[in-house]
C-alpha cells in the first residue's frame, strides 16, 4: 500500500481549508441529511462527508460507522481529491493500490468506493462525498450522477457556511440615524453615542489635539512654550 500523492496544490488547499474553520466542528443536520441522501441512492451501507487535512481525513457527517477520522495514509479519500470527477474502486480487496489497505483488512473491510471531490474557490478540494460498502460493486449512471450533483449540493453549503462565518463580525455594528445621531443599544432603545459607549464601560475622556487648539487656544500655548522651556 502507498499513500495517495499530495495535491499538486496541497500548501493553497489547506489554506483554504483554515478558512473554512469547519475542522472538529459539530454535527449538522444539513450535511448529515446529504450524506444520508447520497447513502439512500447509491445503495450502499456508509456514506461520509470527509475532508481531507494534513495528517487525517476527518468526517463531518457519517452514516454506518462509529470513527470520526482516520489517518490521511490510509485514507481512499486521499486519492479521490486528485481528480475532478467521482474515484471508484469496484473492489479495494483486488485493487493493488488498497489490498493490503488496514481499512480494506479489517474493519469496516470496505470493498466498493466512490468519492467525489468537494472542490470550492480555485477548483480546490477539501474533501469528497464518498459512499463505501463491504462487498464490491459499481454504481449505475444515474447513481453516479447523484453523486455529483449531491457533492456540488455540499460545496454550496460549505461556501455559504463560510460566508456565513465572514459576516459574524457585522452583527457587532452599531445601528445609527442618520439625523439624530443616536445609535440603537442591546434592548433596542435609542440613546446618545455617548451614554452608549459609557454604558459599556470601554472609554476614558481626554481632549484630542484639534479640540485643544480650537477650545483651549491660550492653555495649549502655554504647553508648548512650557516644552520649549524644557528642551
Amino acid at each position: 500500500m502507498a499513500p495517495a500523492p499530495l495535491h499538486p496544490r496541497e500548501a493553497r488547499r489547506l489554506d483554504l481549508l483554515r478558512l473554512h474553520r469547519i475542522l472538529d466542528t459539530g454535527a449538522e443536520p444539513v450535511f448529515d441529511e446529504l450524506t444520508q441522501l447520497a447513502a439512500e441512492i447509491c445503495g450502499t451501507p456508509i456514506g461520509l462527508i470527509s475532508l481531507v487535512d494534513e495528517d487525517r481525513q476527518w468526517f463531518k457527517s457519517r452514516v454506518g460507522i462509529t470513527a470520526t477520522e482516520t489517518s490521511r495514509d490510509i485514507a481512499f479519500c486521499a486519492h479521490a481529491i486528485l481528480g475532478e470527477r467521482v474515484f471508484t474502486v469496484a473492489d479495494a480487496s483486488r485493487d493493488p493500490r488498497f489490498d493490503d489497505n488496514p481499512l480494506v483488512r479489517e474493519e469496516p473491510k470496505v470493498r466498493f468506493y466512490a468519492g467525489f471531490p468537494l472542490a470550492v474557490e480555485e477548483g480546490l478540494p477539501l474533501g469528497t462525498l464518498c459512499v463505501l460498502d463491504r462487498e464490491p460493486r459499481q454504481l449505475t449512471a444515474a447513481q453516479e450522477l447523484a453523486l455529483e450533483r449531491l457533492g456540488r449540493m455540499a460545496v454550496a453549503l460549505l461556501r455559504m457556511r463560510r460566508t456565513a462565518l465572514e459576516l459574524e463580525p457585522l452583527e457587532a455594528l452599531l445601528s445609527m440615524c442618520a439625523f439624530c445621531r443616536q445609535v440603537k443599544d442591546e434592548k433596542g432603545a435609542w440613546v446618545g453615542v455617548e451614554a452608549y459607549l459609557d454604558a459599556s464601560e470601554r472609554i476614558t475622556h481626554g481632549i484630542c489635539p484639534n479640540c485643544m487648539e480650537t477650545r483651549f487656544a491660550e492653555e495649549a500655548a502655554r504647553i508648548r512654550a512650557g516644552e520649549r522651556r524644557g528642551k
